[in-house]
């Protein structure tokens, strides 16, 4: 029997970061028309599996002796319980609690890698460099030119990576080290799925051997994005800006509670205990594509506003969404440009 076709998603999404509280404009967000899939591409993602290439999703490296207790007061998460071959999703807040940045942390023996999102590797180099006290030993360096990275996603990916001779995690938030490459496993964020990281000629040459493997190319970059938010995956420059902050859109399950302070603590304690979590990020359902960037009205008053929207052949209209309470709940029924959609609550992951 032939094994169901591998697909390849050949040019990574590029979105823009947002800064500024939409909730607050005086000027109206741009207004895009929902992404919309062919049914090959949405069979891929959903029943086979898909490569994304990512040559803009740089790596840093944070070396010396404070590595971890720098970033443990800086970010959200508890770095400090990381073992070599573990790794964790943080966040670096701004002192309201804002998002500034969103990353991946590969605790090794030598140093922490640091996976930046689209685009952002010079930015949290920086952002982190100007942290860096004169009593610190630590150093962070931005190694995205010499290494590259893949993302592996989609039903059949242990196929996938048996197929190149890739060992597999044991479970979520586990990375191996083989043949130069690092292959970590992620369930929990962005879309499930194996990053892998590795020299950058080494990484051209697997997405070689993975066509090569019988991987179908799918052209374009909508089915990455259906699929995540059909998922209700929160995505840097969309949901995850300093327009909202980590519990606001989705992202409790990175805030460590059990841990010291680091820059935003406050707020986000204080948002937990006293209960001011007032937005939340919903998925909206539709008969109609829902206007990216467009206002969510109840009653003509604006209650948030799309922040993704696509269009799957299997899922039909779907977009994401940060709305104020009471109009975050299961079944609320909003508005969007004369368009009726109502809110399915979204699972969050725990820590």
């Amino acid at each position: 029997m032939d094994s169901p076709p591998i697909a390849v998603i050949v040019d990574p999404p590029t979105w823009a970061a947002g800064n500024r509280d939409w909730i607050d404009l005086e000027e109206p967000m741009s207004v895009t028309t929902a992404v919309s899939v062919s049914d090959r591409d949405d069979q891929a993602l959903t029943s086979g599996a898909a490569v994304l290439p990512r040559p803009h999703f740089g790596v840093l490296r944070l070396r010396e002796r404070d590595r971890v207790d720098f970033l443990q007061r800086m970010t959200t998460n508890d770095i400090a319980c990381l073992q070599p071959g573990q790794a964790a999703v943080t966040i670096l807040t701004s002192p309201t609690a804002r998002i500034e940045a969103v990353f991946s942390v590969l605790c090794r023996q030598d140093d922490l890698m640091l996976l930046a999102s689209e685009g952002q590797a010079d930015d949290l180099r920086h952002r982190l460099q100007s942290q860096i006290f004169f009593m610190d030993k630590v150093t962070v360096t931005d190694d995205s030119a010499e290494l590259g990275r893949l993302r592996l996603l989609g039903h059949l990916v242990a196929d996938l990576l048996q197929a190149v001779g890739l060992p597999q995690p044991e479970s979520d938030d586990q990375f191996l080290e083989s043949d130069g490459f690092s292959i970590l496993w992620q369930e929990r964020y962005d879309l499930p799925g194996f990053e892998i990281i590795g020299p950058a000629g080494e990484i051209a040459a697997l997405q070689e051997r993975l066509a090569g493997a019988g991987a179908v190319v799918l052209v374009g970059n909508d089915s990455y994005e259906a699929r995540r938010v059909e998922l209700g995956r929160p995505l840097p420059g969309k949901e995850l800006t300093d327009a909202f902050t980590p519990l606001e859109s989705g992202m409790a399950w990175v805030c460590a509670e059990n841990k010291g302070c680091y820059t935003g603590q406050e707020i986000i304690a204080r948002q937990l205990t006293y209960d001011k979590v007032t937005r939340s990020l919903v998925r909206l359902r539709s008969e109609l594509p829902l206007p990216e960037g467009a206002t969510v009205s109840v009653n003509k008053r604006s209650v948030g506003t799309v922040t993704s929207s696509a269009h799957s052949p299997s899922a039909g209209p779907a977009a994401l969404a940060v709305l104020k309470r009471p109009h975050n709940v299961q079944g609320a029924e909003v508005t969007i440009e004369g368009i009726a959609a109502y809110v399915e609550q979204i699972s969050l992951p725990s820590i």
